[in-house]
């Protein structure tokens, strides 16, 4: 689930001017995915049953995790319905940039009145939206959800991850990678600690 939502103490990002068009066009940039995410030590992302309770001892801890950094590089958000539904559970919406929420079945239609200009619906599969994306000019996307992860992974469209680590087993969940075609190396670029016991690690794909 998202650790963007769930870490209230990070500030939101910024809206943007006007509405993302998904429409397909040629264009000469390139979108990139960009995660930043938690899971527990032994690599889950939620409780089978979607809950992130888990995560609140360490959103409370104020340490500074370089999420409004990050966040201030990407352009927009793209999730699933399964993270689109556990945010909207949230006491407020929680994200200021356009969120970009893929799905098969839910429609534009059927979004709350409030969540105009703020969320849009997709049926495109990764690649395909990600040239609309970089046809609606965004350069940097935050990709969220663990199922959403592992699709663009399969589609070699993630740049890089930032992975904290929670110290907790839950022994069971909501995984966070699954199964890839080939090996996908990564390339560490830094590992950093905080009291509470997080453990932070960033790694580029190539």
């Amino acid at each position: 689930m998202t650790f963007a939502a769930k870490f209230r103490m990070w500030s939101p990002i910024s809206s943007p001017a006007t509405p993302m068009v998904m429409t397909l066009t040629t264009s000469s940039k390139q979108t990139t995915g960009h995660v930043f995410i938690a899971a527990s030590v032994d690599g889950y992302i939620a409780r089978p049953d979607g809950d992130i309770d888990w995560l609140g001892k360490y959103a409370a801890s104020g340490e500074n995790t370089g999420y409004d950094a990050f966040m201030d590089t990407i352009d927009g958000l793209v999730m699933g319905r399964v993270t689109f539904e556990k945010v909207l559970s949230f006491d407020s919406w929680p994200f200021k940039k356009l969120v970009v929420v893929l799905s098969q079945t839910l429609l534009q239609a059927d979004l709350r009145a409030d969540l105009d200009g703020k969320v849009r619906i997709s049926s495109l599969a990764p690649q395909p939206l990600m040239q609309a994306l970089a046809s609606a000019g965004w350069r940097r996307a935050y990709v969220d959800g663990g199922r959403v992860i592992q699709s663009f992974l399969r589609e070699n469209l993630i740049s890089d991850i930032v992975l904290t680590r929670i110290p907790v087993l839950l022994g069971d969940g909501i995984p966070l990678f699954g199964r890839l075609a080939a090996d996908l190396p990564l390339r560490h670029v830094e590992t950093t600690t905080f009291a509470s016991g997080m453990v932070q690690s960033r790694y580029e794909i190539d």
